[in-house]
């Protein structure tokens, strides 16, 4: 199979939670366990850092991976969903694995992927850890995808754990308290590995104590320890917990025998789109009107960058809004400001909530607009009313953003 054919047969034949949802997700790690087996056991050649929590996680696990490679070291990146190419999700240096890698490993273990069932997230597990045991980086950052007791990530063995924060997400498979969610977070805290939190709650805090004292584990609370962050190209208003987890985190790294200097946090900082490529956080696609479009989709994300919105200067708000379907309206429509005009709209993934049932579930919540046939047409719509001194904001899911031209200004 080629590079298209690879990716559409794992797309196609296996299950994925981008994609389908529920009925992706294992609460089992036998299936990885026998995997990593298959494969020699690759994440054991590998030091790694490993990154949960509700939001964050991937804007965090991008600033370590860049001021560690302004350090000079060699850097695997593992990440999810990806936004446009499924390579997005395995990097080293910012580098996306080859199309040849993903082919070669697909067609060697395609028969023992078939015979054992294997979910599409386990073998995207198995493929980044045998790429960077075979290229032999020099730290691993392994985000989780969901969760982290039973996630697939979780057979690493990893220098630190970083838990960036805790909010109601996936209620239906972690929990529907922030306790219960905190428990499956702190699943990835490992006997005697330092544990960094970047927030916690009156709810959390203990939950994540009472884990590292049981693993023995030294915990820091970084949002208490780091008072000063630097700037960085990521500017959201929410990137400012998320740098005092990456100082924190990096701190307790150069007590680990590497050297990270102060010059390469601050250049690391202020390169991390350009070292990782990351996209699609409060990222700018226009400036006359100015177009913000973000991946925020859960009610702790979305209530800071409404609040970010807010603080624009502006005439009209224009809002381009689709979600999936397991969405809970209820929890985040409340958080959308009326006085904006919509554009609804839905992501072309199966899981796609029906433009007809957001357009009406939002008008219950006062919110006003047209129903447009696909991403591009609403954005499209929006940048056409606007003014010059309108702005236009898009997203309510990553799969919404994932549409869009994002290298545009």
């Amino acid at each position: 199979m080629n590079y298209q054919e690879t990716i559409n047969w794992m797309f196609n034949q296996l299950p994925m939670y981008q994609l389908q949802g529920a009925s992706a997700y294992k609460k089992d790690l036998t299936n990885i366990h026998l995997l990593v087996n298959h494969l020699d056991n690759p994440q054991k050649n590998l030091k790694c850092i490993h990154v949960a929590g509700t939001n964050g996680k991937g804007s965090t696990s991008h600033m370590l991976a860049s001021i560690l490679q302004e350090a000079g070291y060699k850097i695997g990146l593992y990440t999810s969903p990806h936004l446009k190419d499924f390579r997005e999700r395995i990097k080293i240096n910012g580098i996306e694995i080859s199309e040849g890698f993903v082919c070669d490993f697909t067609n060697k273990n395609k028969v023992f992927f078939e015979d054992n069932d294997m979910s599409f997230f386990e073998m995207t597990v198995g493929l980044a850890f045998d790429y960077f045991a075979k290229e032999k980086v020099d730290i691993a950052i392994i985000e989780v995808g969901m969760g982290g007791r039973l996630d697939a990530t979780n057979i690493i063995k990893p220098l630190i754990s970083v838990i960036t924060n805790i909010a109601l997400d996936h209620t239906q498979f972690l929990g529907n308290t922030l306790e219960a969610i905190a428990y499956e977070k702190a699943g990835i805290i490992k006997p005697k590995i330092p544990v960094i939190i970047g927030e916690y709650t009156d709810e959390t805090k203990p939950v994540f104590l009472a884990k590292a004292k049981e693993t023995h584990s030294d915990i820091y609370f970084a949002s208490d320890l780091i008072q000063e962050t630097y700037p960085s190209d990521l500017i959201g208003d929410y990137q400012t917990h998320n740098k005092k987890t990456v100082v924190q985190t990096i701190t307790i790294l150069n007590q680990k025998q590497f050297k990270i200097t102060e010059a390469n946090v601050k250049s690391g900082l202020l390169n991390v789109i350009k070292n990782t490529g990351l996209e699609g956080r409060w990222q700018q696609l226009g400036e006359f009107p100015k177009i913000i479009c973000d991946t925020a989709h859960n009610k702790n994300g979305l209530e800071i960058v409404m609040k970010q919105i807010q603080k624009e200067k502006f005439d009209t708000l224009h809002i381009v809004l689709g979600v999936v379907n397991d969405k809970d309206l209820d929890e985040i429509l409340p958080l959308f400001p009326s006085d904006a005009i919509y554009y609804f709209c839905k992501p072309n993934i199966s899981r796609g909530l029906d433009v007809a049932i957001l357009q009406e579930e939002a008008r219950k919540n006062h919110l006003l607009g047209d129903t447009h046939p696909s991403v591009a047409d609403a954005y499209n719509k929006a940048r056409t009313n606007a003014t010059k001194k309108d702005f236009i904001f898009i997203g309510g899911s990553t799969f919404v953003v994932a549409e869009l031209p994002l290298n545009n200004f």
